[in-house]
């Protein structure tokens, strides 16, 4: 997990043992409506989907995270690092879902802030990219307050032929020179600091 972080959430390896929370928190279709997948019908889909993470972390691709209440222990959602190029020193943040009683509130916030500190920290990255379906104005909204930078529209950028799921992706970016300042702004708005972290094995 992330570890020292004196935040109302925790980042947890995403493993099997989330998956009960994890369907629960999922429940509500909405959450779906800019993912390439519909949610999960029962139980076993998520743990279907939590062993395909697990299969991409094997091969060095993406870090998953069950993002977990540090009050009460459960999983109130997912994120994850992906396109991890470590030679480029130079990843992305996705796959992020929260349940609705989670929306709106710092979850999201601490979240992207652990994983930043991370990245910029601990693995001294250059470059975090963000993708966001343009069409999904409040995603989109929460990247420029966290302070990425718009890149462009990128025209059917995520496509998976199987189901018929398409998108054309909006970027944005968060390069190292602009962390100090934007960690800062975090906090102020957290109201609380946030130490080096890193991701206990």
């Amino acid at each position: 997990m992330l570890a020292n972080a004196p935040s109302s959430i925790i980042l947890e390896p995403l493993q099997q043992r989330h998956a009960r929370d994890l369907f629960l928190a999922g429940a509500r279709p909405e959450i779906w409506k800019f993912l390439p997948i519909r949610g999960f019908s029962d139980q076993e889909g998520i743990r279907r989907w939590i062993e395909a993470a697990q299969e991409s972390a094997a091969e060095g691709r993406e870090e998953p995270f069950a993002i977990v209440e540090r009050a009460t222990g459960q999983a109130i959602g997912s994120t994850r690092f992906m396109d991890i190029r470590a030679e480029e020193r130079a990843l992305e943040i996705g796959w992020t879902w929260l349940a609705p009683t989670h929306q709106r509130t710092s979850a999201n916030t601490e979240a992207k802030l652990l994983l930043l500190s991370e990245a910029f920290e601990e693995r001294l990255t250059l470059r975090v990219a963000f993708y966001a379906d343009a069409q999904n104005g409040r995603s989109r909204a929460a990247l420029v307050r966290l302070g990425a930078t718009y890149e462009g529209t990128l025209r059917m950028h995520r496509a998976r032929a199987i189901n018929g799921y398409a998108r054309d992706s909006a970027a944005y970016s968060i390069i190292a020179s602009e962390w100090p300042s934007i960690k800062a702004r975090l906090e102020m708005k957290l109201r609380r600091p946030y130490p080096r972290l890193a991701i206990a094995r």
